[in-house]
């Protein structure tokens, strides 16, 4: 890899696998350094990786009234169960998760995420982290009840791998959720049309069609984000839309602090021949 690559998770290199795990920013054509990493599935999100704490502040500012949680409770129970958290970043999401489940993995390929992961959760008895992708889980047959997948698992051509692997892990019985973009409702969905590239350019109709030929179910949570401070909101715009089309919504929004947002969830489950 040379001393700076672009980057455009949505449209890897002629010929190659879509990489089955990658926290798809919006960012198309950002100059990044490069990153060291064992896992040949995976690709460096500049979003989180360039700005994880700005990340930071989207996470807060995500589903605040919890809907989507509540979704992906109903959808696969965690409670008193092995939850796996793929591609976990900065590990934001583990304590809560290790609140409710019996043991909590993280799963991450970026390295210099995972070491922030590792330091989120150095208290948390039942939560570990560990370094891997989708194709390539750190986990035994059958040894997790639940696979928790938000912004970083994008199945669609070339991802089938990632499927496979997650149902050699999982129990029978158990299920894999996947929080994704609702191309079709939401503020959010309409920057993501307004940028029209990286994942604003994914087709959302073939995404959900791979879906379907998984034997997976989807339903679909109306939500929002909501920020404390005008300068958190805007810099998060920053960092996923291009400049231009965060700055024109921001200047037809000028008193705003958040915005809606329609989430998508996929669950597959583990049967005993594999994903149903």
């Amino acid at each position: 890899m040379p001393a700076t690559a672009t980057v455009n998770c949505a449209a890897p290199p002629a010929g190659a696998p879509a990489p089955a795990i990658s926290r798809c920013g919006w960012l198309v054509g950002l100059r990044i350094s490069p990153v060291v990493s064992e896992f040949p599935d995976w690709s460096p999100s500049p979003n989180i990786r360039d700005h994880p704490d700005t990340y930071q502040l989207e996470n807060e500012a995500f589903d605040p009234d919890g809907l989507v949680l509540d979704q992906m409770r109903r959808l696969a129970p965690w409670l008193g169960r092995h939850l796996v958290d793929l591609g976990c970043g900065t590990g934001f999401w583990l304590p809560g998760y290790a609140a409710e489940a019996a043991t909590v993995t993280g799963v991450e390929p970026d390295p210099t995420l995972a070491v922030r992961a590792r330091e989120r959760v150095g208290s948390v008895r039942n939560a570990r982290v560990l370094a891997g992708s989708a194709e390539h889980l750190p986990l035994p047959d059958g040894s997790v009840d639940v696979v928790h997948a938000r912004f970083a698992y994008f199945f669609g051509a070339g991802a089938e791998a990632g499927l496979a692997e997650v149902m050699r892990v999982l129990r029978p019985g158990g299920a894999l959720v996947v929080v994704d973009n609702d191309r079709h409702s939401g503020e959010f969905a309409e920057l993501l049309t307004a940028a029209g590239t990286g994942n604003g350019a994914v087709d959302a109709a073939a995404t959900r069609a791979g879906w379907a030929r998984a034997g997976a179910s989807r339903s679909t949570v109306a939500s929002q984000w909501r920020f404390a401070r005008r300068a958190d909101f805007e810099a998060v715009l920053g960092i996923e839309f291009p400049a231009e089309v965060a700055a024109d919504w921001l200047r037809r929004h000028p008193d705003r602090l958040g915005l809606s947002y329609g989430y998508a969830l996929y669950r597959a489950r583990r049967t005993a021949t594999g994903a149903k």
